[in-house]
């Protein structure tokens, strides 16, 4: 994006129209300033989603780290490509240890299904977690997903390598997108924000959220709250 062609954010919300006749001087004065942040936010994603596509290419992947499909195939990390080029994997914690998944990864994959079959359309997408595959789908049939693959990771390997699963036990979710160039597979993009990079009264999550019910809430009065998470049942 050439920052010399673009107008002032602050020019461009200044062509605001409010919506409702009854809109206080306050309000539209505020509201205008938020519009001037909010194009420079737009403006500022886009920037990060360009630096993202220009960054140099990533490490190869050289383990051969195992995986069963929904098929009972036992296959590498470049069969999950498919007939793509890229491949988006998100590791969700629901290891054999847990009796139900994470409700965090519960909602975002919940959105992700939503998605599903228009991603699958440019890039290869999958659900990788430790339990079985028959587990993950057990699990997808009852929240109603369609349109998610889900892949066991064959050991622990894959998960302690990219610091998913700790000495304890513990999980973590990753959102790792690869890439395969003449046959070799290489790291694009990991989601690396660390805990420790969370602003004081925040939970750690990284930039962009990718959690679209955060994203929600952060447009309600109370926002996205500061003890409240999704649970798995109501």
């Amino acid at each position: 994006m050439d920052m010399t062609e673009l107008k002032p954010a602050k020019d461009l919300a200044a062509t605001r129209v409010s919506r409702f006749e009854n809109e206080s001087p306050d309000y539209a004065k505020a509201r205008m300033a938020l519009l001037a942040e909010e194009i420079e936010v737009r403006r500022h994603l886009t920037r990060l989603a360009e630096q993202r596509r220009r960054l140099p290419l990533g490490p190869a992947i050289e383990k051969n780290y195992r995986f069963q499909d929904e098929n009972g195939s036992d296959v590498g990390l470049i069969d999950l490509f498919g007939s793509h080029d890229t491949l988006l994997t998100y590791f969700w914690m629901f290891g054999p240890q847990r009796e139900r998944p994470c409700p965090m990864c519960t909602n975002f994959l919940g959105g992700a299904n939503g998605n599903g079959a228009d991603i699958k359309q440019r890039v290869a997408f999958k659900i990788l977690g430790r339990s079985p595959v028959e587990r993950q789908r057990a699990f997808a049939i009852e929240r109603g997903w369609r349109d998610l693959d889900f892949v066991q990771t064959v050991g622990d390997e894959y998960a302690r390598n990219l610091g998913l699963l700790d000495d304890k036990g513990h999980e973590y979710p990753g959102l790792t997108v690869y890439q395969k160039i003449d046959q070799q597979v290489h790291v694009f993009y990991n989601g690396e924000m660390p805990p420790q990079a969370a602003d004081p009264g925040q939970d750690p999550r990284g930039a962009v959220d990718i959690a679209p019910l955060w994203n929600i809430l952060d447009l309600t009065p109370a926002g996205r709250g500061t003890d409240w998470y999704p649970k798995l049942n109501y």
